[in-house]
């Protein structure tokens, strides 16, 4: 059911989950509504590329799970992402239900296509930080460039409540990209991505 906050109306996951089966790709962020077009055949080139070895590497050796979309992924009442990919450890499972991720993926992989440069750029870069998404891989297939941005160790002490870190660009890689994940490095060789 949607809510009222600040005098503004903001669709939850109740709203969310009656938007239509039409192909395209629907999300919220902050309680409003994004929608997209399916990607295109690049897009879901890279994806596929990127997914299969983040799935060898994490998936098939035990460490990880690594979903793609369309699955959905509630960070809050009011956000609800389908991103490119997404990476739960394997100690983190129970976020997974059978319908949606509801948590913080461990990675969150968003490839941008001109439809969605913004959204992803900003929009979904400024949501993850918030969300506590540790990692955030951004994907520019023109560039030919992952550019990774990460929160940094916090302190979890009993008793403290920090706010969340703001996300620091670890760097924009052209080559490989590693992905630490229950302290073990899957390597992605971007040569085979493009």
């Amino acid at each position: 059911m949607s809510m009222v906050v600040d005098g503004k109306i903001k669709l939850t996951y109740e709203e969310y989950r009656h938007f239509p089966d039409d192909g395209n790709t629907h999300e919220l962020i902050d309680g409003e509504h994004f929608m997209a077009p399916a990607p295109g055949t690049n897009h879901q080139s890279v994806s596929r590329h990127i997914q299969f070895q983040l799935y060898r590497r994490l998936e098939e050796t035990g460490i990880a799970l690594v979903y793609n979309a369309p699955t959905d992924v509630e960070l809050s009442a009011v956000d609800v992402v389908q991103p490119d990919i997404a990476v739960i450890a394997h100690a983190r499972e129970h976020i997974i239900s059978p319908s949606r991720i509801i948590g913080a993926p461990d990675l969150v992989v968003e490839i941008v296509s001109p439809s969605t440069r913004r959204k992803d750029v900003e929009l979904k870069r400024r949501l993850y930080e918030q969300r506590d998404v540790p990692v955030y891989w951004l994907v520019d297939p023109d560039a030919q460039t992952v550019t990774v941005f990460a929160r940094p160790a916090h302190d979890s002490s009993p008793g403290r409540h920090a706010p969340p870190a703001e996300y620091r660009e670890v760097g924009t890689y052209h080559e490989q990209v590693d992905a630490e994940i229950s302290g073990v490095t899957a390597r992605v060789d971007l040569t085979k991505v493009w």
